[in-house]
């Protein structure tokens, strides 16, 4: 145990993402700092794949905190500003790669707003860094990992797009419809398998009330990718 801790204490001390104990992996998602980055707890996925690029020290990460503050790197940005910024950004870069680092208790109103700002500046494929666990042997690098969306204006889909609603009920937590009806949760992968069995192209289309947390609609978008789908994310502006 002192060992473990010890491990635990080096890690956090690096501020080195990719490095995590197995341990707390299994209890809980992890607070993760990237190089140059800000400590957020990432969402679980389960369909998410390594990209080892961004823990590069030049990756260009976006970063939405729990209380919904946003930073481009270490530095603090605000939504109306934020497109600009990555303007400049990319224009410099032969590869332009974006990430996305929101935490998982933060309100998706929140990551919405980013989205917006990230479609604005001319990028339409951002990737949300998730978190998923790995069964690594204690101390082993494991790379961030991630999922790729796309980021449209609100409209309407395009022929053979499956939408999928995710709504907040309160209490009970959020509900899922698809195509406008209301389908229960565990059977998300299995309804979106069946529609895609006459489809040439798997594309799901997402649209989420603000209210409700970035975990839920990561779920949902992990759901979708372990379908099979792209996964297409509509914000608010023209």
């Amino acid at each position: 145990m002192k060992y473990l801790l010890e491990v635990c204490l080096v890690s956090l001390t690096l501020a080195v993402d990719p490095i995590t104990c197995a341990a707390a992996q299994s209890q809980a998602p992890t607070t993760a700092a990237m190089q140059k980055g800000i400590s957020v707890q990432l969402p679980l996925a389960s369909s998410a794949i390594p990209m080892p690029e961004a823990d590069q020290e030049d990756a260009l990460i976006v970063s939405v905190t729990d209380d919904g503050d946003v930073y481009v790197g270490i530095d603090p940005t605000s939504p109306i500003d934020l497109a600009e910024k990555i303007k400049g950004d990319l224009s410099s870069r032969t590869e332009k790669k974006l990430y996305i680092k929101a935490d998982a208790r933060t309100a998706y109103s929140n990551v919405v707003k980013v989205l917006d700002a990230v479609r604005t500046a001319g990028f339409e494929a951002p990737n949300l860094l998730t978190h998923q666990r790995d069964s690594s042997e204690l101390g082993t690098l494991v790379p961030p990992k991630g999922i790729e969306v796309l980021v449209r204006p609100s409209s309407l889909p395009g022929p053979g797009t499956i939408v999928v609603q995710v709504l907040n009920s309160g209490q009970q937590g959020p509900k899922l419809k698809i195509n406008k009806e209301q389908i229960p949760w565990p059977t998300l992968q299995s309804t979106l398998r069946q529609l895609f069995q006459n489809q040439r192209e798997r594309v799901v289309q997402v649209s989420a009330e603000g209210k409700l947390r970035f975990a839920d609609v990561v779920r949902v978008i992990d759901a979708c990718s372990s379908a099979g789908a792209k996964v297409v994310l509509v914000t608010p502006g023209p």
